[in-house]
This record gives C-alpha cells, structure tokens and sequence, in this order.
C-alpha cells in the first residue's frame, strides 16, 4: 500500500471503538513501512521537525490489536503483544548486531551499517540511520529519532515519547556524540554535531545555561529544548535564588565543538 492510504487508513481505524477483520492486516502493512524507513514518527521539513500524528496513531493501534503471547528462539524467550516482536537481520542488511543480549523490537528502523552492541534496547517506533553506533546499555526509546554518524556512548538512554500523539520525540541528529551515563528524555532535540558529555541529563523542563552567551537557552516555540549545532554540554550547577547556599543540577553548554573536541570524540573506523 501507498503511504498515504495507509495513513488514511490508519487514522479511520484509530478513531474506531471496535476494530474491523481487515484491521491486523493494515497494521502489518504499517508495520512493515517502519521496518524499513519508509515512514517514521518525525521528519525534517522546511527546516524544523514534524511529528507525524498518525504514525504514533499505528504504534498504539498495534497494542490494541495484540494479544499477550509468549515468543521464543534459540536463545531467549519474551512475552509480550504478538503485534511487536522482536526483529531478525540477515547479513545483507548491512546491519551488525553483535551477541550477548540486544534487541530490536518489531516497528523500529536500523539503517546499514548502524552497529549495535550487546545489551542494549531499541524500541517500536525509533529510527536508528547510518553508521550509528549504539554502545552497551544503551536504550534508543519508543519513536526516538537517531541520525548519521551518531555515537549513543555505553549506558546512554534516549527517551521513548509515544503519548501524548502531538508531543515531539527525542530527535538527535547527525554526526552526534552522546557520552555514558547521559540522559534525553521529554522530546529534546540534539542538534547536528553537538556534543553531550558523559552524565549529563537533559529535559525540556531542565534549565541549560549557555556560558558562551551568558545566558540561559530559550524553549523553542512548541516548548522544546533544542540543543544548538556543535555544542559542548557538561554536567553543571547553579546556586537558588532565594537559598544561595544551595545549589541544584544544570547542564552548561562549556564551548562550541573545534578541532580538539573533535580528536576526543573521533570513532576508530575499525569498530564499526
């Protein structure tokens, strides 16, 4: 099917109390278009992020369609809505899921060349492009949206956000470094060449002080935090105002990204 009868479709299925025969049917075909890439829960057009309302529409109408079933393989086994599954790749897929515990559930895109490093987690929804990296204990949460050449460092978590419909997913776009122990959550988007130090934690509800500037980044119009293109971010602090003995967490961005940042973050082709 076409995009946009299935989108059609979609949303004339979602707006129903009770599901019709052909629905599981239009739901694998769904399905099957997130699998690969042909369709996504956010896009970039005119120069801003998208949601595309009717793709989260397809993701829940998935869990209303399924039934609780229990999964297994030669190495694991799962219980959970026969509609999400998990994910098989062949080797002319490009992609390299290494042993040890990963898994890719059903509805989520990885791109060729994207390595995935055991355990880690990427769930319905997100959209993992090429030659990404997704180290050990990293979550790529529901509807997350990853782009080229990103590192998600060992212990990196990127926020699902499937509800509400309108709310922006996590986005982090290409050329990207997340460091370990980092935290994006609450639809935050992460800018071309940005650079998230290790520990850090970012929400659209967290204040982020730039202190090239002095000043603290603004919310985008939809209320999101946008991290700037090429920026240093740093776990940091500030004291409260009316307690100035106190202090509470703030992420600074320290610099913008230079030649020596770039030397700290550079991959080994070889890994990959």
């Amino acid at each position: 099917m076409e995009k946009y009868i299935i989108e059609k479709k979609i949303e004339g299925l979602y707006s129903r109390e009770t599901l019709s025969n052909d629905a599981l049917n239009i739901f694998n075909h769904f399905k099957a278009m997130l699998n690969h890439g042909e369709i996504r829960a956010a896009e970039y057009k005119d120069g801003i992020w998208v949601v595309n309302e009717w793709v989260k529409k397809g993701i829940l109408l998935g869990f209303r369609l399924g039934v609780l079933e229990s999964m297994h393989d030669e190495e694991w086994g799962f219980t959970d809505k026969n509609t999400f599954g998990v994910q098989k790749f062949s080797s002319e897929q490009g992609i390299r899921l290494v042993p040890g515990g990963s898994t890719v559930r059903d509805g989520a895109f990885i791109a060729r060349n994207v390595t995935i490093m055991p355990p880690s987690f990427i769930n319905a929804g997100a959209y993992v492009d090429e030659n990404t990296m997704i180290d050990s204990h990293a979550l790529v949460g529901s509807c997350a949206q990853v782009g080229k050449n990103v590192h998600l460092s060992a212990g990196a978590m990127l926020g699902g956000v499937l509800e509400p419909i309108n709310a922006n997913p996590v986005i982090i776009e290409d050329d990207v470094f997340i460091g370990g122990n980092s935290g994006i959550y609450e639809g935050v988007i992460v800018k071309k060449g940005a650079v998230i130090a290790a520990g850090v934690i970012l929400t659209s509800s967290t204040p982020l002080f730039d202190t090239t500037q002095g000043a603290f980044v603004s919310l985008s119009e939809a209320s999101v935090l946008e991290i700037p293109e090429n920026a240093v971010v740093i776990p940091g602090s500030r004291s409260l105002k009316n307690h100035p003995e106190m202090s509470v967490y703030c992420p600074v961005i320290i610099k913008y990204r230079d030649n020596k940042t770039d030397k700290s973050v550079k991959l080994e082709k070889y890994l990959r």
